[in-house]
């Protein structure tokens, strides 16, 4: 037999958990995949090392808190956020029962500076492959995240926020190389890039010391998705 949900006589009777979001933002710096962290200023886990976020006020949308949080701890505006996973382990905070919803964005960083405010001490770009230790359960969010990346890396628009306007085929392909973590063949590459009718080309050549090569832009994206 199904039960019914509570009607309003009744809820007062239910718990309350708390519900927050966080943010997975990830750059390429200095030719690695790095991702932002904050260090926490309050506690529980004072001064360690976790990924921006916070609770949600009853006033506002998910994504709308999540923005607020990112802007708050990091300074970062405007990011083209992706929901990741819901994250509600039993014991995950030792405050009471909370549940995250966690996003993610891939964020141009090169001249990015972060800026920690609000309950954050600190804010920093590390590489993915070389985190401190984190607070709460946010290493093992981090290695969902990552793998969610890689899989959509290949078959999205995924990239949109670290390539300008125009680019080469050659400065996607390097960012593909960075977040796969492998070289990729350069004629297998262009040919699947295309064939996917993510790109598509201008009548623009680069120019520089380099040798002129045909400049390609993204194709539309689908609203609120890679």
């Amino acid at each position: 037999m199904t039960q019914s949900a509570p009607d309003n006589a009744n809820i007062e009777g239910y718990a309350r958990p708390a519900v927050t979001v966080d943010a997975l933002l990830f750059t390429i710096r200095d030719e690695k995949l790095q991702l932002a962290l904050i260090k926490r200023g309050i506690e529980p886990h004072k001064g360690s090392w976790a990924i921006p976020g916070g609770f949600v006020r009853m006033d506002e949308e998910l994504e709308e808190a999540a923005r607020r949080e990112i802007e708050e701890e990091t300074g970062v505006r405007d990011v083209f956020l992706e929901q990741l996973y819901t994250f509600g382990g039993l014991g995950r905070d030792p405050r009471t029962r909370v549940i995250t919803i966690v996003y993610f964005a891939l964020v141009p960083g090169e001249h990015l500076i972060l800026r920690a405010d609000t309950d954050a001490s600190d804010a920093s770009w590390f590489d993915v492959d070389d985190l401190p230790a984190l607070a709460f359960d946010h290493a093992s969010i981090v290695r969902v995240g990552l793998e969610r990346l890689k899989n959509k890396i290949e078959n999205s628009h995924i990239a949109y926020g670290l390539l300008p306007a125009r680019f080469r085929l050659s400065e996607l392909q390097r960012v593909y190389e960075i977040i796969l973590g492998r070289a990729l063949d350069k004629r297998n590459f262009r040919k699947r890039v295309l064939a996917l009718g993510l790109v598509e080309a201008t009548d623009k050549y680069s120019s520089g010391a380099h040798r002129p090569a045909q400049l390609f832009r993204w194709k539309k994206r689908r609203a609120k998705t890679f």
